[in-house]
């Protein structure tokens, strides 16, 4: 092994400088939603093993300089140093950082802070859509508010705040007030709201002003359920507050707030909006200057003020929750994609294919008549040549538009849908005016603005299509909260699903303030069922009130997985008392074996054995997933409680090991076996360290890979398996047979959706059958991520970077080579800085590239099997030995057992082929059906094949032998 450090720089060399400093959680505005935010900064210096010694903090507030002087390492999410920002005020903080080479940056660019909350009770009361009769309007319609006010002379500073029952987007003087869409989000309503603060003052003028509100019910006002039996949940109508603040130079202040006095109207352009409807527009009831001083609202009526129903089915709930400054990043336009093709469908519609399964809606550029009406219809995949409806169920996913037109000099008219999203692929438009020009229509990606933090690229396209696949599955999923999927009528926080991909999440994308924020309405939701976890977050559902394994488990996991990926010590604090309650609730149903048993569960959902119409029927037992995740959460539990010192630490970790000593007395033999001889059940055992003694842990591992070989390399895990069998291979010494599972293209597996087009990681792994038909399961979903979590995988141990410590403080770099690989290489901007491992295949040798960021350490255990090491910050360069150089393959022939025709990728292709070639059907059933065995002959598997297709299978093999006539035969493979 040889190792060089890449460019070193001589000791106390003074080049570093702060790269980047920001106050949690979001950086894409001043306004921060704690007074005493903690503050992070990154050092970016060329210095190698490079530690921060002490940070000094400046502070200017009302002209004063004050200061702060941080001793030590830490610089990420570092406690606020100075007296709290009140409400109102602007601050600006530097920073500038010595480290251990002597040297000390340049104090960083201000970072302008300002208190994103009000000071005082609002003061806006909550106002609707007038209506005469609420019998007169449907459940969430939308409309437009207005009001008109006077600015004095002097304006120094002008902010809005608003916040909604249902979605809203305010203007004032004609000019929207920001870019976000959806606002203010979905949140648990009955219990908590959030508001945006935005600094308006430009757009203010001495004299008359104006404001104007589109309003519409988005979520709040949404039908909930399934079956053709949802209800509104929440409320009828749309209602919002908007308090604007003016600020003066000479001192005095004014308030502009939503009352009876403002204005409104149901009659303007937008005539019907629904999450899952669509949106309805129409152009011609467009009213110019609306939200401009001097118009004449005279036809429209005074506001209704709003009773605050927050949940239809509970009388005793009436008022509006004290809203809050919101801490996820918004909701923003992300991207644009064009028209990839014009499709003419066999029924003679016009299809658009924009080439990415993505989440957002069209923009539409437009010339034609007043009153033609144009219709955009979505979906995510073709079925027979026509758009795919099934699978959306009930929800319509339609949006029209009806022109203005006013004649020739009216020149195009622009549109885009404004409270509603759709998950798509494909769109049909129907009634466009002449000949459809494909760069009139543009499809525009929403999602909230995260910073992008993870990427991961090898030599296979096949695997950075299925890398692709699970980042675009999150973008279209992380909208206002983590749902399931994004294009039917559901879209619903599933605990089950962001559990498992939380990993996968961290290292995509800075997910941190989006998570927290969703995790404060688990907390609150279970704070209502004596610490039970509902299901779906918020919860609207009404069902499965009961703990669930893996989906109520997100109450533990998730805080977890944020403490150990961004080191948010906080947040753990914050959310203890809920991993608590979630632990304790689990407590209490356990039964007189001190296991989970007996109780409904959604268990291994989604194990490609289930039937279509029954998910959740799973190889491996619904008990053994429940006490699997009773250990999971205790022990988790316990962990927590130790970092944080809680005094619960001895009481879960004891707790724990007794259901640790229950589930290996219950579920598991002397021998290694599982009552469930299951995959999922054998990587829960061992990736949950349930097994701890070696010996079993390895006999666990042999036989799951023994299972996975049996089975042919295809998956055979659901929700709950799937993220965990890849590193339960790994950990036990079969990573041939983890690479072998990953790489696998035959159904059902990661890369069959690649091999028919996929551009989102699927709900099924068949979500599309191997005949092209659309699987006829009543949930069927193009864009789930969940399935999508062995992208974690592919980071941690493909490329090789992981964190050892919490927030990557302390890396661990171990690429661990596929022998069908010549490269891989992955990075992730680290609450510290890019991190990144990189090798490649060169003869022989391996080379390993690694960036370690400065303040950070990492233990390095290469692909040669040689031993850890560790290093301080800085570039590096490794050269060693390939110890998994390709596989050398023996003879084969019919008296060859099938565990070596398996193992063997060429005999493998060359048997199905030969069968292929006189019988399609018979291959595919071959393919499909044959268990692999180590005891059984190819000759005994083909039993009931025909003796001349026998033959020519035997003369293949006998031909791909005489390739290898230096290369003994291949043994059989023993686990």
């Amino acid at each position: 092994m040889t190792s060089t450090s890449l460019a070193p720089q001589p000791a106390g060399l003074r080049q570093a400088s702060v790269s980047r400093f920001s106050a949690e959680y979001r950086t894409d505005t001043a306004f921060v939603a704690n007074p005493r935010p903690r503050l992070s900064w990154v050092v970016a210096t060329e210095s190698t093993d490079w530690q921060q010694t002490r940070a000094e903090l400046r502070l200017t507030r009302a002209g004063a300089v004050e200061s702060a002087v941080h001793e030590g390492p830490d610089s990420v999410l570092v406690e606020w140093p100075f007296g709290a920002i009140d409400a109102g005020e602007q601050v600006a903080v530097e920073v500038r950082v010595s480290g251990n080479d002597g040297g000390t940056t340049a104090w960083s660019a201000p970072l302008a802070l300002a208190v994103g909350y009000l000071e005082g009770p609002w003061q806006a009361e909550a106002i609707g859509l007038p209506v005469l009769s609420r019998a007169e309007i449907p459940l969430g319609q939308p409309g437009q508010l207005r009001h008109e006010f006077t600015v004095g002379p002097g304006l120094a500073k002008a902010t809005l705040f608003a916040t909604a029952h249902g979605v809203y987007q305010a203007e004032i003087n004609g000019s929207e007030v920001d870019d976000q869409v959806l606002k203010p989000g979905w949140t648990a309503y009955a219990d908590r709201l959030n508001h945006e603060t935005t600094d308006v003052t430009a757009l203010l003028k001495t004299g008359a002003n104006a404001i104007g509100v589109w309003l519409a019910g988005g979520w709040y006002t949404e039908k909930y359920g399934f079956h053709g039996f949802a209800t509104p949940f929440y409320g009828e109508q749309p209602a919002v507050k908007v308090e604007l603040h003016l600020e003066y130079a000479n001192g005095t202040r004014q308030t502009v707030a939503s009352g009876p006095e403002w204005r409104g109207t149901t009659a303007g352009p937008l005539v019907s909006s629904g999450i899952y409807a669509g949106e309805s527009f129409d152009a011609r009831r467009i009213e110019a200057g609306w939200s401009s001083p001097d118009f004449d609202d005279s036809r429209w009526l005074p506001a209704c003020l709003d009773s605050g129903a927050v949940n239809s089915r509970a009388a005793d709930s009436k008022s509006w929750v004290e809203a809050t400054p919101a801490v996820a990043p918004p909701v923003r336009r992300i991207e644009e994609l064009p028209v990839r093709e014009i499709l003419t469908t066999p029924s003679g519609a016009t299809v658009l294919d924009f080439g990415q399964n993505l989440v957002g809606r069209l923009r539409i550029r437009v010339s034609g008549d007043a009153g033609r009406r144009i219709t955009l219809r979505h979906a995510e995949v073709l079925e027979d040549g026509e758009l795919s409806l099934r699978p959306l169920r009930l929800a319509a996913a339609t949006d029209s538009y009806t022109l203005a037109g006013g004649g020739e000099d009216s020149g195009e008219e622009e549109w885009e849908p404004r409270f509603t999203f759709h998950g798509f692929r494909y769109a049909q438009v129907d009634n466009w005016p002449g000949e459809l020009d494909p760069a009139a229509i543009t499809a525009v990606v929403i999602h909230n603005d995260m910073r992008r933090t993870g990427w991961f690229e090898c030599s296979d396209p096949m695997l950075n299509r299925l890398h692709e696949n699970a980042l675009w599955g999150m973008r279209g999923n992380f909208l206002a909260l983590p749902t399931d999927c994004p294009q039917r009528d559901e879209r619903l926080g599933w605990t089950g699903d962001i559990q498992v991909f939380s990993p996968t999440a961290s290292y995509l994308y800075d997910s941190l303030g989006f998570l927290s924020s969703w995790l404060q309405d688990l907390a609150l939701e279970q704070s209502h069922r004596n610490g039970v976890v509902p299901i779906v977050v918020p919860a609207v559902l009404g069902m499965l009130e009961s703990p669930v394994a893996a989906w109520g488990d997100a109450a533990t996991v998730v805080p977890w997985v944020l403490y150990e990926r961004f080191g948010d010590l906080g947040l753990l604090g914050r959310q203890y008392r809920s991993m608590c309650d979630w632990a304790d609730a689990l407590l209490r149903v356990r039964d007189s074996s001190g296991l989970w048993q007996g109780q409904m569960q959604l268990g291994d959902w989604l194990d490609p054995a289930a039937p279509p119409d029954k998910p959740g029927a799973a190889r491996t037992h619904g008990d053994i997933v429940a006490s699997a995740y009773l250990f999971r959460s205790l022990d988790l539990t316990a962990k927590a409680a130790a970092v944080l010192g809680a005094d619960d630490h001895g009481k879960y970790s004891a707790l724990a090991e007794d259901v640790r000593s229950a589930f290996l007395a219950e579920y598991v033999t002397p021998a290694g076996r599982m009552v469930s001889d299951a995959q999922t059940a054998y990587s829960l055992a061992l990736m949950f360290g349930i097994s701890t003694d070696p010996v079993q842990r390895q006999a666990l591992g042999d036989r799951l890979a023994e299972l996975v070989r049996l089975g042919g390399y295809r998956i055979a895990t659901g929700f709950v398996g799937t993220p965990l069998i890849a590193d339960a291979l790994t950990v036990t010494g079969h990573m041939d047979a983890a690479e072998r599972l990953l790489t696998q293209t035959e159904c059902p597996s990661w890369l069959y959706p690649v091999t028919q087009g996929a551009t989102t990681i699927w709900e099924r792994w068949d979500s599309i059958l191997e005949d092209g038909t659309v699987n006829p399961g009543e949930m069927t979903s193009f864009n789930h991520y969940a399935l999508g979590a062995i992208a974690d995988w592919m980071h941690r141990t493909v490329a090789g970077l992981a964190p050892a410590a919490p927030g990557y403080r302390k890396q661990h770099i171990a690429p661990r080579p596929l022998r069908s690989l010549q490269h891989a290489g992955t990075s992730h901007e680290t609450p510290y800085g890019l991190a990144s491992v990189a090798w490649k295949r060169s003869g022989e040798r391996i080379l390993v590239e690694a960036v370690v960021p400065s303040g950070t350490t990492a233990v390095v255990s290469l692909p040669d099997g040689s031993e850890e090491f560790e290093v301080g910050s800085g570039r590096y360069a490794w050269d060693v030995r390939d110890a998994a150089p390709a596989a050398a393959y023996g003879a084969v022939s019919l008296d060859s057992p099938l565990s070596a025709i398996m193992d063997d990728p060429g005999a493998y292709a060359a048997v199905w082929q030969a069968i292929d070639a006189h019988d399609p059907a018979a291959a595919a059933q071959f393919r499909k059906d044959t268990v692999w065995y180590r005891q059984t002959s190819l000759n005994q598997g083909l039993i009931f094949t025909p003796a001349p297709i026998k033959r020519e299978i035997g003369s293949a093999l006998s031909a791909l032998s005489g390739t290898r006539t230096d290369v003994p035969p291949l043994a059989p493979r023993e686990h």
